[in-house]
């Protein structure tokens, strides 16, 4: 009789049956919040935590340039935070309330809209060509919104993405040493470039300009360029 020890990697399942060894992976890797600022630390050449303390200065630095740059990121708008034609219902007062996760919102393209130029302000929609805040009340609209997602809400590659562009950013701040900062650059390209690979199989995009959330081609329309 043979004794034998098989070490078994975390995250994996291991299976014994009928004398065949069955090893099977499962993915566990996820970028949390906590393992963002410790890869944050470790480019500016501090020792990683186990919790987020924000007492703690390298800490609350690396959480805070953390914030920042997922904010920045998000606010460029790509296929998972952008909602088109999204419903917003004017309030019994006709204010349009804007929920603190939007980073913008304006009216859909649409005929029905071009009597509208809207902007956020003080938290509510805001129509610039009638200077008010007041809607109609308890009516619907279309808005494009750009949504703010917490950070452990986003797709993996743009967790990886932020975690780098913020590493990069902390180093220059705090050590100013510029091959560290060319190499941190550099890896931060080679994610921008996983996200930007993923926006666009998440995105469906197309050179033949499909309408947002319909599978037909808009062709050509010689009224549009009247229009201009």
């Amino acid at each position: 009789m043979i004794n034998f020890f098989i070490r078994i990697p975390s995250g994996v399942l291991f299976f014994y049956k009928a004398h065949n060894i069955i090893i099977m992976a499962t993915p566990t890797y996820s970028t949390t919040q906590l393992a963002a600022v410790n890869e944050i630390l470790g480019s500016i050449g501090q020792a990683p935590v186990t919790v987020l303390d924000q007492l703690n200065p390298e800490v609350a630095f690396a959480f805070t340039t953390l914030m920042d740059i997922s904010r920045e990121v998000q606010a460029e708008g790509w296929s998972y935070n952008r909602e088109f034609e999204y419903p917003v219902v004017a309030d019994s007062s006709g204010f349009i309330n804007v929920p603190s996760n939007v980073l913008s919102m304006d009216l859909s393209t649409s005929l029905d809209n071009t009597q509208y130029d809207t902007v956020i302000r003080e938290g509510k929609l805001y129509d610039k060509l009638k200077h008010t805040f007041v809607w109609t009340p308890n009516k619907e609209y279309k808005a494009d919104v750009l949504w703010y997602f917490g950070f452990d809400d986003l797709p993996q590659p743009f967790r990886d993405y932020i975690t780098a562009r913020a590493a990069s950013r902390a180093a220059v701040r705090l050590i100013g040493d510029t091959n560290l900062a060319q190499t941190l650059a550099a890896f931060e390209g080679w994610r921008r470039a996983l996200c930007i690979e993923y926006d666009c199989n998440e995105g469906d995009y197309t050179m033949f300009g499909f309408k947002k959330g319909n599978d037909y081609y808009s062709s050509y329309q010689p009224f549009k360029a009247l229009a201009r």
